[in-house]
């Protein structure tokens, strides 16, 4: 798409393992061993291994928490590492990651994988590997003239034949997720991001609508407007796709934050927190990879995506504080910080999604600084209307090895939100204000009492990758998401 805009590596599965002779022209191995005190008897280059483990004075069961690497006397480079199923899948995907980037690291053409026959589930760990290689296998979009990384051609996985399309699935999902957030901000404005998610509705056959500023204005969406009317460009605009299976029961709204860039308007963030605002449409990106992994795994669901795609730039146009706006529902809003701009065009998107009824809305974005606070960048929070709902999403985290932590939003937390002059303050300038449970009881607001999850995405980006993901823009959400609308559905709603 786009020249080349994300390209996923090709992959080839083989029941068989391979014999001697070609397993000694494989110049970059990944070799899986189940978790145990002691290597099999028949570990591919076991003498090799043996040499190193006992140079570097470890044990085998290092293996399960540390991979280790070493030169054939062929020239070709092996990595082993054990894995465990009893450990959590975090940690597994943590485990090949390290070991992948090894090879990845000397941009091989081909990676074969090994998976030993002494696997009890060796379906399972070629579905892991599958997923954190092919996710990994691509570099990000970049303008490098020099140096310029190489992506790797081909997967080979040896000792499973399974159907590895899924593990495929997300991957593309994630790459898509990054490949969309690592973009610059003059490469990726809401009028490019639109061509963009043209293309991808036209290969996918997903349907698209466009509500552009004129229509919103028209429509009466004056929380998105208040963001989007600060930019000189006006092309800011709620984008629609639809996933729309034949034979699906259920509807769902995916709904995401698409500030392509975020200046933080007249409340001007300083320097140093301006950084890596281009980031902040990590949420609409999420949910594209999701939408595009659903379409590609066939999920038997529609999924209507909702994308929130505005510049939140300061010019005399632009928003102030004290400004009373009024949202799509008719709710008057008094905007008390500029920089709190992710609720605001979230609030008339959610509104949006929710007139077509479905059964339930997720939304995902990069929403506050409170929840990197509470968090760090190695979880993400969620908020949810029901406790079942809220079971189903920290356990889709635990399964998917995409972490993710329930937090509370009790009615009497919105006290802080009450306004003199509008129905609702859009936050609170209180230095101690849990800003991460406010916004939660804000956007509860604009979905009524439908079923509805808000993901607050801390953990969008994390310095020198997390989990499966090697890059500091992690994806994450995309495998979260694919993963908890399968439970949902098995769950019977």
């Amino acid at each position: 798409m786009d020249g080349g805009f994300y390209m996923l590596t090709a992959l080839q599965t083989y029941p068989a393992l391979p014999d001697s002779g070609v397993f000694r022209k494989m110049s970059h191995v990944l070799v899986i061993l189940p978790a145990g005190d002691d290597l099999p008897a028949d570990c591919p280059d076991g003498k090799l291994l043996r040499a190193t483990l006992a140079r570097r004075q470890l044990d085998a069961d290092e293996l399960c928490s540390d991979p280790q690497f070493a030169n054939s006397a062929d020239g070709g480079l092996r990595v082993w590492l054990m894995l465990d199923p009893e450990k959590p899948v975090f940690e597994n995907l943590s485990l090949l990651r390290q070991g992948i980037v090894i090879l990845l690291d000397e941009e091989p053409v081909t990676v074969d994988v090994i998976i030993s026959p002494k696997i009890m589930r060796p379906e399972w760990a070629a579905d892991l590997v599958a997923y954190v290689a092919l996710a990994n296998g691509t570099p990000l979009p970049h303008r490098k003239q020099k140096d310029a990384p190489r992506a790797l051609e081909a997967l080979q996985i040896w000792g499973c034949a399974e159907n590895l399309s899924n593990a495929a699935a997300l991957a593309e999902g994630n790459l898509l997720a990054r490949s969309l957030t690592v973009l610059p901000p003059n490469e990726l404005t809401p009028a490019v991001y639109r061509t963009k998610l043209a293309s991808l509705a036209s290969e996918h056959g997903w349907e698209m609508d466009v509500f552009d500023l004129p229509r919103l204005r028209e429509m009466g969406a004056g929380a998105f407007v208040s963001v989007a009317q600060g930019s000189a460009a006006g092309d800011a605009a709620i984008v629609w796709l639809s996933l729309n299976p034949v034979h699906t029961q259920n509807r769902v709204a995916l709904v995401g934050k698409g500030i392509c860039f975020d200046t933080g308007g007249h409340n001007l963030k300083q320097a140093e927190s301006m950084i890596g605002m281009h980031e902040d449409m990590a949420g609409s990106a999420a949910v594209v990879g999701i939408l595009l992994a659903a379409t590609r795994m066939a999920l038997p669901l529609r999924i209507d995506a909702w994308l929130a795609l505005a510049s939140n730039d300061i010019s005399p146009q632009a928003a102030r504080q004290g400004d009373v706006v009024t949202a799509l529902d008719g709710t008057t809003i008094e905007i008390v910080h500029t920089d709190a701009e992710g609720r605001m065009v979230l609030a008339d998107t959610l509104v949006l999604a929710g007139r077509d009824d479905p059964n339930l809305i997720v939304d995902f974005g990069t929403l506050t600084y409170t929840m990197i606070q509470a968090l760090g960048t190695r979880y993400c929070g969620i908020f949810a209307n029901s406790d079942k709902l809220a079971q189903l999403a920290v356990s889709a985290g635990t399964s998917s090895g995409e972490r993710i932590c329930a937090f509370p939003m009790d009615e009497d937390y919105e006290e802080a939100l009450d306004s003199e002059v509008a129905d609702i303050c859009q936050c609170s300038l209180d230095d101690d204000a849990p800003d991460h449970i406010l916004v939660a009881r804000f956007l509860k607001r604009f979905v009524g009492e439908r079923p509805w999850v808000h993901v607050d995405l801390s953990a969008a980006s994390c310095e020198d990758g997390l989990g499966a993901i090697a890059t500091d823009q992690t994806g994450f959400g995309v495998a979260w998401g694919i993963r908890f609308l399968q439970d949902w559905c098995a769950s019977g709603n």
